[in-house]
Parts: C-alpha cells; structure tokens; sequence
C-alpha cells in the first residue's frame, strides 16, 4: 500500500541545471520518500489509502528558508525606517532583552505556521532559547536546521554558554522523526572573539556539526574588521577553523574575491537574504560570482523586523530581478536557477541531500499551488507563474515527512488562533524598550 497519492499535477522538478516541469503526472509516496512520480494513469489509486486530486495544480518541492530568525516575528514592524546601526542598538537588541522561553515558543510556532501557508517546509533557525524552538518543530511537523545563538562580547565566561549549546546540539540532533538537525551558531565574528570562535570550531569537529553565522552583512563590517585585524571577516573566521567544519553563511552581502574562493575551497553555503538588503540598504550580495565559483547560495528571509514576511516566494522572486539589475543583464539568474536556489540550493547549504527535489527515493517535503486565480491564468509557462505570479495564498497543500500540514489552506498541525491570542497577550511587555537594557552593542 501506497500511504499517499498525489494525481493530475504540473510537477516541478529542480534537481541541480535540469529544471523540468512534467505535466499531469502523479506522486507515490510511501512512508516519509517519494516513491514514484509518472504519468497520471500508471500509478493504481487502489494501493493507497488517501488520494489528493491536483488538478490545476503545480507540484513542487518545499521551499527551504535557509536563514531565520523565527521567532522574530514578535517584534514585526517595530524597527522601520532606521539605519542598520539604529536597528540593531535602539530596536533589536532592547526588545531582544525583554524574550521568556515561552515567548520564544508562541513566536516560533506564528513564524512557523506563516511558513507552512506560504510553502516553507524547512528552515535554518539561529535564535535563543531553541529548546523551545525544537518543540515547536516537533508540533508543527515541519523540518529544521536549529543554531543557539551566542555572543562572547560583552559576555562573562562565554564558554559556559557555548557548553549549553552545545547540550542543545546533543539533546535535539536527530530529533522529532530526524526532521531536526542542530548546529552552533555563534552570532557573528563582530559578537565573537577570534578565540570563541575557534573554540566554537572545535567543538563542532567533537561533535560532528556544522556551524551557523552571520558574516559581512554591511561594507562597514568588512572595513571595520579590516582595521581592527588586517583580515576580512572571512578571513577571520577562516583563521579561527570555522571553515573546517560544514557553515552556512548567512548574508555575504561583500565578499572580496579572494573570499568567494575561499567559500568555494571550504565548501560554504550562502543564504542569500535580498529583501534584509533591501531593508537596510546594506547592499546586495554578488550571487552570480558566488554561483559561478560552485557556492550553493540559498534562500533565507532573515527576521521578520528586517522583512516583515516569511514568504521565500517574494524572496526568491527579488533575488532574480536584483541580480538582473545589478548586473545590467536581464538574461542571468533565470527562473529556474532562481527556483534551484529556493529548493535544491537551499537543501545544499543545509547539508540536506535528500531534500530539493520531486524524485523517487527523496524526502517527501512537496507542496501543491493553486493556478485556478486570475492572477496565475493563463499558465503559459508554469516555473514564469511560480517565480513572477504566484502569492504565498496560492499554496493550497503541504507535506513534510510525508505527512499533511495543510490541506485547502487549512493548517492540520497547529491551532493558529490560539497561536494568535497567545502572541497578542505578550505584546505589552514585549514592547517596552527598557534604556540602556540590550544584550550587545553594534558598532559596524
């Protein structure tokens, strides 16, 4: 018996330089793989216990978020219209200072559900409190790549919260039916002493991980770094054998050449996070170069108080079309390198083999969108639609793990009005913006 069959879809493909749109074919899935994918017809309804009929509809993988702040989404549009050292020093860093556990929680499970209902089965969460976190992956039955986030600025014995992480790390790896991974996350080489951060590097060789930062998000940074050490932030990192284990990079918004070739040689990942840019006018990264070197870049929305979404379709869409503006060429990063980065890029840089693609043998993580809208009529050319048309309220369908999280638009696995009148309640005291209370200082 089939546990799942999926008929009658337009199904994307986006397996590495071979995007490909099959059209009425249907999706065998059997236990937490995709079985089969053929023709409609060739597959017996009869062997499975549930049919969807996805007529006027594309299948495709589910979108990767390959770096977030989850549980950011409680302070949405609270830091608007200020400068990438305002952000941090007046809006983050105080309301940061004022999070509970069970904030972190409620927050993670919003960001959670708003993933689910615009296509997002996976994500690369680096955040605090990611016990929580963990907890709410396990219920909303989506898949996760989670990094505590620590500082050694400002910080006394900043090995002690390096060793709870990675306690985390040991608690959570493999967890809920392996849809959890974990990695460290020391913040950034501006939070991190080159000392902790080796020591971080070293503790994720014992462990077998890999490890999540932040790394030249502003011209500033790189300059400071510079100044400060005579190397660039990657150098740094790569001083401190950050680069020896598996990392995703998150942002890379300036990398020299001489860093791109060193990611390439490391075999780094980018998330690519162009709304953030945008946002913060802090530039926007050289993804051509970076692909063209064999760097996976991915997609990542950042946090929603840099963004205001988790929508990685409106992401994906703004990395194509910057990259086009950027380079004065209207012909690079074409729609199906650009729903390559969304799906099979983005389970690159995570580490995450089985993911990114509608194959027998991978990871059942797919999602169905809606074409029967006047905004994705005519269907002329399916990947066009998805990239340039499709809205996070077309995706109509959900499955990771092989499991149903959504299903006509309604959430199976978590309970969003409770969600929302659980974030509601926090919001008073989340708000308040205690002077001279913030967890660190941003000086680039």
């Amino acid at each position: 018996m089939l546990d799942l069959l999926i008929k009658n879809a337009d199904v994307i493909s986006t397996a590495p330089g071979a995007v490909t749109v099959r059209h009425g074919h249907d999706i065998a899935i059997q236990g937490n793989r995709i079985d089969a994918v053929l023709p409609t017809g060739q597959i017996d309804a009869g062997r499975a216990k549930e049919v969807i009929d996805a007529s006027e509809m594309i299948a495709m993988p589910g979108l990767i978020n390959a770096h977030c702040h989850n549980a950011m989404v409680l302070f949405r549009g609270a830091g608007e219209d200020v400068s990438i050292e305002r952000w941090f020093n007046e809006v983050i860093w105080p309301l940061e200072s004022n999070l509970t556990a069970e904030d972190v929680y409620w927050g993670a499970l919003l960001g959670l559900a708003e993933m689910i209902e615009a296509g997002v089965t996976t994500v690369a969460d680096h955040y605090f409190f990611m016990d929580e976190v963990a907890r709410a992956v396990e219920q909303a039955g989506t898949r996760a790549n989670l990094g505590w986030a620590v500082f050694s600025a400002g910080v006394e014995r900043p090995e002690n919260k390096l060793r709870e992480t990675t306690e985390f790390v040991e608690r959570w790896q493999g967890g809920a039916d392996g849809r959890i991974t974990t990695w460290l996350a020391p913040h950034s080489p501006y939070t991190c002493d080159e000392a902790f951060l080796r020591l971080s590097a070293d503790w994720a060789r014992k462990l077998n991980v890999g490890i999540h930062t932040h790394v030249s998000e502003t011209r500033e940074q790189v300059q400071i770094s510079l100044t400060k050490t005579g190397r660039t932030p990657f150098e740094v990192l790569r001083d401190a054998g950050v680069f020896e284990v598996p990392t995703i990079i998150a942002h890379a918004a300036h990398p020299t050449d001489g860093d791109i070739a060193l990611m390439a040689r490391a075999g780094a990942g980018v998330a690519h996070c162009p709304k953030t840019f945008l946002k913060l006018a802090a530039g926007i990264a050289p993804v051509l170069k970076m692909r063209e070197a064999g760097i996976p870049v991915g997609i990542g929305s950042d946090g929603v108080v840099s963004n205001n979404t988790l929508d990685i379709l409106e992401q994906t869409r703004l990395a194509a079309m910057l990259q086009k503006h950027e380079n004065r060429n209207a012909e690079v990063l074409t729609i199906a390198d650009a729903l390559t980065m969304a799906c099979n890029d983005g389970a690159r840089v995570l580490h995450l083999p089985d993911l990114g693609d509608l194959a027998p043998g991978k990871l059942a993580d797919l999602i169905l969108i809606r074409t029967d809208s006047p905004h994705m009529q005519p269907v002329l050319n399916v990947t066009a639609n998805v990239l340039y048309s499709a809205q996070a309220a077309d995706v109509d369908t959900v499955i990771c793990n092989g499991k149903l999280l959504m299903r006509g638009r309604n959430l199976l696995t978590l309970d969003k009005r409770q969600i929302i009148a659980e974030v509601r309640s926090r919001m008073a005291r989340l708000q308040q913006r205690i002077p001279g209370q913030r967890l660190q200082t941003y000086e680039a």
